[in-house]
């Protein structure tokens, strides 16, 4: 079985409190977008199961990633059977586009359909939560108004098809935990909902994430990449998550992608 778990970007991303477990309070929009990795899982030919990473390949154990996370949390319920997995990452880490998430929760999906487990996506969701604040969305995958740590789910009557995005990401690496050191957590006077509801145009200004004037200071590179869209004729601009890429909404595509020469550059029409 194959698969191609996709990204997502934040369109607004406010930090609103701070919990006494240590996590925090957001409200965001989840969008999600074409950009994907490639992910397979098949029956293992032995009683071990592997898996094996191209691409982009983060830093750490095999044993850590999210996937196979995945698969063991299932199979300590379900005593599933080996199998090999094999991840292709087309999506870059550290970027805030949920890449690693969106494979747990692809994976949490395949291994239920190929097995038959007696799971809704509701039952996945929950048990996507334990492995990544990102994690429950990518079950749904679908645009959600999120709430709690990004957990807690509202319906979104929102689209941008016919839209154009770019996708920069600078050589810079932003930790989550930097990001949110440099946050001070407030109420927003007015919902993202209500922001949302007005025209593309107004969004610049309005439309805000939070993360930005902290990783801004000390990144100023990402700040350069969000000015120079605007610059080439974005309608909006935003750093997706806590960084470290910025996309840029467009009316038609952009032709000056070149400027962006060191960095990773994805554009694509927006489909949903």
């Amino acid at each position: 079985m194959i698969t191609f778990p996709n990204a997502k970007i934040n369109v607004g991303l406010r930090v609103v409190a701070r919990r006494p477990d240590g996590y925090h309070n957001i409200e965001t929009l989840f969008y999600p977008i074409s950009l994907a990795d490639v992910l397979e899982i098949v029956p293992a030919t032995s009683s071990d199961t592997t898996l094996s990473v191209t691409g982009f390949v983060p830093a750490g154990e095999v044993s850590d990633n999210l996937v196979m996370r995945a698969y063991r949390l299932l199979q300590e319920r379900y005593d599933l059977p080996a199998v090999e997995i094999h991840l292709h990452k087309a999506i870059p880490f550290g970027a805030g586009l949920g890449g690693g998430s969106s494979d747990a929760a692809y994976a949490l999906r395949m291994l239920r359909d190929m097995f038959e487990l007696p799971l809704t996506d509701d039952d996945l969701a929950h048990m996507a939560a334990s492995l990544g604040a990102d994690c429950p969305f990518f079950i749904y995958n679908r645009p959600l108004f999120a709430t709690g740590i990004g957990d807690c789910f509202e319906s979104a009557d929102f689209t941008l098809r016919g839209k154009h995005i770019v996708l920069v990401k600078p050589p810079v690496g932003v930790s989550t935990a930097e990001a949110y050191a440099r946050i001070v957590p407030a109420v927003p006077q007015q919902h993202l909902r209500d922001e949302l509801a007005q025209p593309l145009a107004s969004w610049r200004g309005q439309v805000v994430n939070d993360f930005e004037p902290g990783v801004f200071m000390k990144h100023p590179r990402i700040a350069a990449v969000k000015q120079r869209l605007y610059e080439l004729g974005a309608v909006y601009a935003s750093m997706s998550g806590s960084g470290a890429s910025v996309f840029g909404i467009f009316d038609e595509p952009c032709n000056y992608l070149h400027v962006f020469s060191d960095c990773f550059v994805w554009s694509a029409p927006c489909e949903v």
